[in-house]
């Protein structure tokens, strides 16, 4: 639980963030989408303030002044509840409103938000702001993985910012952790914030296992590509496989081989790969697929989660082995809130840890992220278990 005062300073600073991370943007780059699965940079822009203006302000503030009356069509993104809006694959072709209108639109629900929260709130609009806070931060990582997919596809490759750190390298020895067979709990123990996917702390049986310490590197997974792990499909999933031979998947995305060197697309243009780099920009499938050839498996997210205590993490969305599937007893929240997390609860992998991407204040152990087993535009990687 955080005190007014705290949370409107959170939510200040986290709506001056955004901007932040936009800055280095040209006019153009904000209304690219060269896949279904990222939206331009300013649809993200304007899907985090409709947020706070449909779910709060709306509610909450007697005679409000809506922006504009469209914006709901257009910046909704799956919210049945809502009503209807902009199909996803259609975001890029919206040249209106322009960018200047969603500043200004940015500018204008900010104003209003602060205005609320200066005087004391019940605790449960507090937790709804809390909860805005929070979805604009998930809202930054995608913001980030997002320009770099658009940039990282222009011909021209351009620089986005050399003060991000695309591959930070872990500089400590590569070791094995054992965890004893017994019965554990895991989830969110309630106290701070954590999205409804993550409540229900329970038991969970473990049998005996051991964990990498350190994330697999660029240099171990090109001893995978040189060994024609993807052409060998014995290694794959049938899905996985498929996956693989219709795309002609040959490498991480990113990756580039130029006068038979690899080079990947990082935040500050084309560089030569870091062989000691923890390797990222994978898909579930190739994650198997390297794990098969190792000899070894994937943690479970329950194996992660008991055994991230002893290892550093944070620098790469790590794929599991875990289905998304609620925990115990969970209850979706009613109305619009509720589609939140529960109605993706099929044909998703979950991902632990967070990435160099992911917003400060917005990571912890029991976080649960999900995504389908072929996307690997987020700084996803793997740890070994056995």
């Amino acid at each position: 639980m955080i005190a007014t005062g705290s949370l409107l300073e959170f939510f200040l600073e986290t709506r001056e963030h955004s901007e932040t991370i936009c800055a280095p943007l040209e006019t153009e780059d904000y209304v690219v989408q060269p896949v279904v699965d990222v939206s331009p940079p300013k649809w993200h822009l304007g899907h985090t303030t409709w947020f706070f203006e449909e779910f709060i302000l709306k509610m909450h503030v007697e005679n409000y002044q809506i922006f504009d009356a469209d914006f709901s069509f257009v910046f909704n993104s799956y919210y049945e509840t809502i009503g209807k809006r902009v199909v996803r694959s259609d975001r890029g072709n919206m040249s209106r409103p322009s960018v200047k209108k969603v500043y200004e639109y940015r500018k204008y629900i900010t104003a209003a938000v602060k205005k609320l929260f200066e005087v004391e709130q019940p605790q449960a609009l507090n937790d709804l702001l809390e909860i805005g806070i929070h979805h604009e931060k998930q809202h930054q990582e995608l913001l980030l993985t997002d320009i770099k997919y658009i940039l990282g596809n222009n011909p021209l490759l351009p620089t986005y910012s050399k003060r991000i750190l695309d591959h930070p390298v872990e500089n400590h020895q590569q070791d094995w952790i054992s965890v004893e067979e017994g019965v554990y709990e895991v989830g969110h123990n309630s106290k701070g914030f954590c999205y409804d996917n993550e409540l229900g702390k329970h038991k969970v049986y473990l049998n005996a296992y051991e964990i990498s310490n350190k994330l697999v590197t660029n240099g171990e997974f090109i001893a995978f590509i040189d060994a024609n792990g993807y052409e060998r499909f014995d290694l794959w999933h049938a899905e996985g496989w498929d996956w693989v031979s219709l795309n002609k998947i040959k490498s991480p995305l990113y990756w580039h081989k130029i006068d038979n060197e690899w080079h990947y697309y990082t935040y500050a243009g084309l560089k030569k790969i870091d062989m000691n780099a923890p390797l990222a920009h994978i898909a579930y499938f190739e994650a198997f697929a390297y794990a098969q050839w190792k000899g070894l498996r994937l943690p479970t997210e329950f194996e992660w989660e008991i055994a991230q205590q002893y290892f550093p993490w944070g620098k790469r969305w790590e794929w599991t082995e875990s289905a998304y599937l609620p925990y115990p007893n969970y209850q979706k929240a009613d109305g619009a809130l509720g589609e939140y997390n529960g109605k993706f609860m099929v044909n998703q992998k979950v991902l632990r840890g967070g990435s160099i991407a992911t917003s400060k204040k917005h990571t912890r152990p029991t976080y649960r992220n999900f995504f389908h087993p072929n996307l690997r535009w987020q700084f996803t990687g793997l740890r070994l278990a056995k």
